[in-house]
């Protein structure tokens, strides 16, 4: 197959190109390298692709893609995003509306013009903002408290329009807290990590009772796979979340047990935008994708540390 990943040199597309890469597609990735966070960190996650006949980078905004571009392309997965919901706020949020919404719905025009078999829209769990019932189904009304959430929603009212007007084959996945090897560098696992190696505070902005649905990036590129693969999936949207609730407070209690550290914590005042909770319910990605959370956090926790150059305390 010939694979467009946008946002490839991401957390997420560097790892999906290379799943996609290892089981004998082409990859053609698109990044446009914003300064959201250090370029050489994204450079950094694809460096061991630019030798590849199998990988192709285009440098350009996902908004300029041009059907003669996509006219080979058999699977898009956009995966490009601008992230963060606490920088949504303010004058910042125009990049929001650029990479979040018009990029979306140029690239869905763009595929309405070409024979593509599947569109996979990376979407988040951040659509559906404060949650009183959990865990929560695909049912739920979205009620997104950040403009970072809105924006996301917005794509994927994008991505059912180009589906029921158009046949655009799209797949939506939300995904909820993804961790990992390569975690982008403003993320609170790796800040987490960092903190605790160096003996800084970690800073808490709430109780720390507040709890996430993390999911483990290894699960995020097998849910976009199966995605691909299954049939009668199109113009749906699923959770992908790794199948478990935890507290702020209960990662950092993880972390001190698998490092052997003792973590310095502040605490502050909550965000705005920051939900208090999330918990995935999965079944319906289980139904139609065969999806699974496999790998546990506390493993994952420890793959995390070892890719950041750090020892564990066996």
């Amino acid at each position: 197959m010939n694979c467009l990943v946008t946002g490839v040199a991401g957390f997420i597309g560097s790892h999906l190109a290379r799943a996609l890469i290892n089981r004998g597609d082409h990859v053609t990735g698109v990044d446009m390298f914003t300064d959201y966070y250090e370029k050489n960190l994204k450079e950094t996650n694809i460096e061991d692709l630019y030798s590849l006949s199998s990988f192709t980078l285009l440098k350009r905004d996902v908004a300029e893609l041009t059907t003669e571009e996509l006219s080979e392309i058999d699977l898009v997965f956009h995966q490009a995003a601008q992230a963060g919901v606490r920088k949504s706020w303010g004058k910042q949020f125009n990049a929001y509306t650029h990479h979040n919404i018009l990029a979306t719905q140029k690239l869905l025009e763009t595929c309405s013009n070409v024979n593509i078999k599947k569109f996979i829209y990376a979407s988040s769990s951040s659509v559906y903002g404060e949650i009183e019932k959990l865990p929560v189904t695909e049912n739920t009304c979205p009620k997104p408290v950040s403009p970072y959430g809105v924006s996301k929603l917005a794509g994927e009212h994008l991505v059912d329009l180009y589906y029921y007007n158009y046949k655009v084959p799209t797949v939506s996945l939300r995904y909820f807290t993804v961790y990992g090897p390569g975690q982008r560098p403003d993320m609170a696992f790796r800040i987490f990590i960092n903190s605790i190696f160096e003996g800084k505070p970690l800073q808490i902005y709430g109780d720390g009772n507040q709890t996430r649905d993390v999911t483990y990036i290894d699960d995020v590129v097998a849910a976009n796979l199966m995605a691909v693969d299954s049939e009668d999936v199109e113009g749906r949207v699923f959770n992908i979340g790794g199948g478990s609730q935890v507290s702020i407070n209960e990662v950092i209690n993880i972390l001190e047990r698998i490092t052997g550290l003792d973590a310095q914590v502040d605490y502050y005042p909550p965000h705005k935008g920051d939900p208090y909770q999330t918990f995935a319910d999965v079944s319906l990605a289980k139904q139609f994708l065969g999806f699974s959370p496999q790998v546990q956090l506390e493993e994952g926790l420890k793959q995390q540390i070892k890719s950041l150059g750090y020892k564990l305390n066996y």
